[in-house]
């Protein structure tokens, strides 16, 4: 598989697909495709998986398309302004996503639940008691909101996060909470009350345009619906 992420605002990602190679994508983020690429929708791993990703932020079914009778291409489009990333999975090397990031991967790669093991973080963390783990092995293409900053940590390094700003991180990183400090902080900071502590070793993509921060600044302009 050879591709080309296009585009800036709205990227895209366009895979040169060989015969009998297959990827594997949530609904709908199929943009374009060559007429021999084989789309089937399937579970992938049983109904235990399909559960597994419906409470992680993505679809119980996925769609793979196998390229058939030589080389296909097809093309995954974003659904949000921000970037596609490619990260290459492999033995050490699995990612911790945020919920609704996975786009599309080759067929080797396994997406899966996970479950934060701390229950502040599950419940105050901001993306709730589960996220998504990548693994196996091959390309996984991720979405992210806005714009993206990387972070190395070294082992014991932490950095503090804005709820909502974590999009993804290597699974050797740990995940806590901790409150805002200061009562006047809490109630008239617009920080919320908890950050997100990421721990290293390991790798932080952070977000500077979260999905949910941008519905809550348009709240106030959409109309109330009156009785």
């Amino acid at each position: 598989m050879q591709y080309k992420i296009q585009g800036e605002t709205l990227p895209v990602v366009v895979c040169t697909l060989e015969a009998g190679e297959t990827m594997i994508t949530q609904r709908g983020a199929m943009a374009w495709m060559s007429p021999n690429m084989k789309m089937e929708t399937s579970t992938n791993g049983g109904i235990g998986k399909a559960l597994g990703r419906m409470f992680s932020g993505d679809s119980i079914f996925q769609n793979n398309f196998t390229s058939q009778g030589g080389n296909g291409l097809i093309a995954f489009a974003s659904t949000f302004p921000g970037e596609i990333r490619p990260f290459q999975v492999g033995p050490g090397q699995e990612f911790i996503l945020q919920k609704r990031s996975f786009l599309a991967s080759e067929a080797s790669v396994n997406l899966s639940m996970h479950f934060h093991k701390k229950i502040g973080s599950g419940l105050f963390g901001g993306e709730g008691f589960m996220l998504q783990k990548v693994s196996g092995n091959g390309t996984v293409f991720v979405e992210f909101d806005g714009s993206v900053v990387e972070y190395e940590l070294k082992p014991g390094q932490k950095i503090v996060v804005d709820t909502g700003n974590l999009a993804a991180m290597s699974a050797s990183c740990q995940m806590d909470i901790q409150t805002v400090p200061g009562v006047k902080n809490m109630i008239f900071g617009g920080e919320g009350l908890f950050h997100t502590v990421i721990t290293g070793p390991g790798r932080v993509w952070l977000q500077t345009m979260p999905i949910s921060a941008v519905a809550e600044a348009l709240r106030p302009y959409f109309p109330t619906s009156s009785n």
